[in-house]
Formats: C-alpha cells, sequence, structure tokens
C-alpha cells in the first residue's frame, strides 16, 4: 500500500504570520492538526525544522515526538546545530535536503554525490541512535548511486520538475526520469519515497513510478483543508491513493 505523509510545515506558516515569538497561545497549531491527519488515517507526519525556523519550531518538533502515533519524519539540512537537536529528539525517520536562506520553499534535490563526504558521517550517525534515514535527490543516477554508498535506507524523489512539466511536451520525459530513478534505487536495494508540488489534479499521474513506498504531500492538502477540513482533504488524498500498484 502506498502511504502518505502529510506535510504540516504551513500549519506554522499561517500561525507565524500573526504569533512569531508567541507560538504558545498562538492558532493554527501544527500540532493538532497532524493528530487530525492521523485520525484521518495519514500513515506519517512530516515537517521541516529549518535553520531559519521561519515555520516550525523546536517546541513543536518536541510536542510532535510525544504526540505522533504513526511516523514522525523530520526533514533538516545537514548542518551541526540541527543534528544535535535531531539525535536528542529521535524521530523516526530524518529526510536531510538542500536548504537556502532566502528560497521561499526547497527548489531542488541535495547534491548527495557533491557533499557525499560531507554526508558519510551524519548518515552514519543518525543510523548508529536508531534513526532511519532519506535524501531527498532529483532522479538522476549518480546522485541515487551515492546515496546508495551513504547506506542511506531512503531515497525522496524530488519530483517538482515533474509537476512542473505536467501539461507540456516534457511531461513524459519527465516521468521517465523518475520511472527509471526508481527502478535503479530499487536495485541498489534502497526504499524510494517522493514528494515536492504533489497534488490532487497530479498525483495519479505518479503511478507509473513504480516502487514508491511513500508521498510527502503538504501545501496541496492543507490548501485544500481551508474548506473542507482537514480530516476530509487526507480523506480525499488517501482515496486517491488507494489505486497505486508497485
Amino acid at each position: 500500500m502506498l502511504k502518505l505523509g502529510v506535510n504540516v510545515d504551513h500549519v506554522a506558516t499561517l500561525r507565524q504570520a500573526r504569533y512569531k515569538g508567541r507560538e504558545d497561545i498562538g492558532e493554527p497549531d501544527p500540532v493538532s492538526a497532524a493528530l487530525l491527519c492521523e485520525k484521518a488515517g495519514a500513515q506519517g507526519i512530516t515537517v521541516h525544522l529549518r535553520e531559519d525556523r521561519r515555520h516550525i519550531q523546536d517546541r513543536d518538533v518536541y510536542a510532535l515526538r510525544e504526540k505522533v502515533q504513526t511516523r514522525l519524519n523530520l526533514e533538516m539540512a545537514n548542518v551541526p546545530e540541527v543534528i544535535q537537536f535531531v539525535l536528542k529528539v529521535k524521530p523516526d525517520i530524518v529526510c536531510i535536503v538542500p536548504e537556502r536562506h532566502f528560497e521561499v520553499t526547497t527548489e531542488g534535490g541535495l547534491d548527495a554525490l557533491g557533499q557525499e563526504k560531507n554526508l558519510a558521517g551524519t548518515v552514519e550517525r543518525l543510523l548508529e541512535a536508531g534513526i532511519e534515514v532519506s535524501l531527498f535527490i532529483s532522479a538522476n543516477p549518480h546522485q541515487i548511486e551515492a546515496a546508495a554508498r551513504l547506506k542511506s535506507p531512503y531515497i525522496e524523489l524530488y519530483t517538482e520538475d515533474f509537476v512542473k512539466a505536467v501539461g507540456t511536451p516534457g511531461e513524459e520525459k519527465e516521468l521517465q526520469r523518475l520511472i527509471a530513478g526508481a527502478k535503479l534505487a530499487h536495485q541498489l536495494g534502497l526504499k524510494v519515497n517522493a514528494g515536492h508540488g504533489i497534488n490532487y489534479a497530479n498525483v495519479q499521474k505518479i503511478y507509473r513510478v513504480p516502487h514508491l513506498d511513500e508521498l510527502n504531500i503538504g501545501h496541496s492538502i492543507i490548501s485544500r483543508a481551508m474548506t473542507t477540513g482537514i480530516e476530509e482533504a487526507v480523506r480525499q488524498m488517501l482515496k486517491l491513493m488507494e489505486s497505486y500498484s508497485l
């Protein structure tokens, strides 16, 4: 079964717009939203603890670690301060992502090949602490091979390039890149997740990509929740995901 991890960062984004520095009284609460996602059937919760703390705060991660009953996935940059925090909190899985201070959202995959030496120690430390590791990378064979050398159990394929190509002549080319990437990762013993830009309109186009374990979806679900409520938004996405076959 294809699993759904719901990213609740944008719940915190809305809170921070009014309650930055007063998160203890602020709303909406990403932890409450996460619990409603689980109630609706989501198999995991994802948050990105950015260096600049623009949305999710340390206190949110501590509360999520205490209350999430499914699987807590913490996205993070490969920087010492965040690594130390992660080793203290111990989420179920960490997804190492690239991070640029002036980006609105993550703008591409991690350069696992170019940063292989720097990543090796981090991946080893996290695994030794009992935390699973995923690398957020593009469907580039060299990046996938680097992830395998790093002994990361998971990769998460960056899907934004495909999402942008949907409805254009480049759609099939980008889809084939994802298909080839997933097949190579599977051959190398990696588990395959995917995410970034996936929504209700394009999610079923992803289903031609084999060996997917989990989709991480945030903005689309949180946006729909504004009109349907978050539980119904999660249920609608899960319904669309029922037809996926490996």
